[in-house]
């Protein structure tokens, strides 16, 4: 997961870290990276509306996080690089932070971080929990290390049945695990009017009445297809406009050489000027991705036509976007199946599903389905006060 990145290696030894001010109860979130931190917004939100006194503390293992909790999460305290996962690092962390609740989200099962939580915070608690089938086969046949892991969560919310079923067979206590919802479906953006999305596409320098793809958190050779599907989309239609936004920026000059050897005129999101046209745009900027989802006429979710598990396709949702995807979703099983059940997505499975989507066969069927892509997000909403009620529950039981 730190591969390639700045390791912040004082940060996660732990020489860094403010004392909490005496007398106030502290919360402790750890979240992995950009969506988890996301996804998190609203909870915080509300959980700092209710109680302003509480100092929360919040770590993230990766750099995008980090920048993204930076800007995003205005109510937390402090901000945190998760420290290694060694027995004296994660012991320090605990010693100076001493949190009333440990909170950990969807999956982060480190094995000193979790022991030493159980000792030295008043309560554990997993919220948004997951587990993907991709990593419930391998827990499976480490079920006894996983009972030790999970003994150390003193309750864990997750976000379906599906999810239950799959806690308790890898060693999770039934009695301890609660279907909450997923609080991805709490997404918090800005609502734009017909105005500022006119105005947004303006800036990006899409020309009225041009149909625009935006293709969202897109994998390594996934890109190329959906650029060599683009570029014979063009032959059939020539106003559409292709977003595609990588989910690592390391992809972004690869994305643009490949541009260039099937002809198309190409730009990147940091050098956009008026004068600049473009038939592919890569957004090569972080945490801009779910506004640039507004002036999408389509919404393709990216990791999904190669194994990599999918992407959150909840941003679109949002807007009222039609949502496409490929057969790789296991990461997002649930979601993408119910959007799916209910007219609201549907899946491409190779080039000429994905020069259809691209061409925009069947423009009407596209408003309706973006209508019931916004339903259906409201439909799985109510995630954050179940969440909430239990970090209540522990933090006054912690302090009682």
């Amino acid at each position: 997961m730190l591969k390639k990145e700045r390791l912040h290696i004082s940060d996660r030894m732990g020489a860094h870290i403010c004392l909490p001010k005496k007398g106030k109860k502290v919360l402790w979130i750890h979240a992995v990276s950009v969506g988890e931190a996301l996804s998190l917004q609203n909870l915080i939100k509300k959980m700092k509306q209710a109680h302003p006194d509480w100092i929360i503390y919040f770590s993230t293992l990766t750099n995008s996080g980090y920048e993204v909790a930076k800007k995003k999460l205005a109510d937390i305290d402090e901000l945190l690089y998760l420290p290694f996962d060694f027995k004296l690092i994660v012991r320090r962390f605990f010693s100076i932070i001493k949190p009333s609740l440990f909170v950990l989200t969807e999956s982060e099962f480190w094995p000193n971080l979790m022991r030493e939580a159980q000792r030295r915070a008043g309560g554990v608690v997993l919220i948004n929990g997951r587990i993907s089938s991709c990593s419930f086969n391998r827990y499976k046949y480490l079920k006894v290390f996983m009972r030790r892991i999970l003994a150390n969560i003193d309750y864990l919310l997750v976000q379906t049945d599906e999810d239950k079923r799959r806690m308790e067979q890898i060693g999770a206590e039934k009695e301890r695990i609660s279907v909450a919802g997923n609080l991805k479906a709490e997404i918090n953006l800005k609502k734009l009017s017909e105005e500022e999305v006119l105005g947004l596409k303006k800036k990006l320098n899409i020309p009225e009445r041009y149909k625009t793809i935006v293709a969202g958190s897109t994998r390594k050779r996934e890109d190329i297809l959906l650029i060599r599907a683009f570029s014979k989309a063009l032959k059939k239609r020539r106003d559409i406009k292709l977003i595609i936004a990588p989910r690592h920026m390391d992809r972004v000059e690869r994305i643009r050489e490949y541009c260039e050897k099937v002809h198309l005129n190409t730009a990147k999101k940091t050098c956009l000027t008026s004068e600049v046209t473009w038939d592919v745009l890569i957004l090569d900027t972080i945490g801009e991705l779910s506004r640039i989802y507004a002036v999408a006429d389509s919404a393709f979710i990216g990791g999904s036509l190669v194994p990599w598990g999918g992407q959150n396709l909840l941003e679109p949702a949002f807007y009222g976007k039609p949502i496409f995807f490929g057969p790789h979703m296991d990461n997002f099983a649930y979601l993408a199946e119910e959007f799916v059940r209910k007219g609201a997505a549907e899946i491409v499975r190779d080039e000429k599903d994905l020069i259809n989507l691209l061409v925009f066969h069947d423009e009407k069927k596209r408003v309706n389905m973006g209508e019931k892509a916004e339903q259906t997000l409201h439909s799985l909403q109510g995630a954050t006060g179940k969440t909430l009620q239990v970090i209540e529950s522990m933090m006054n039981l912690t302090n009682s």
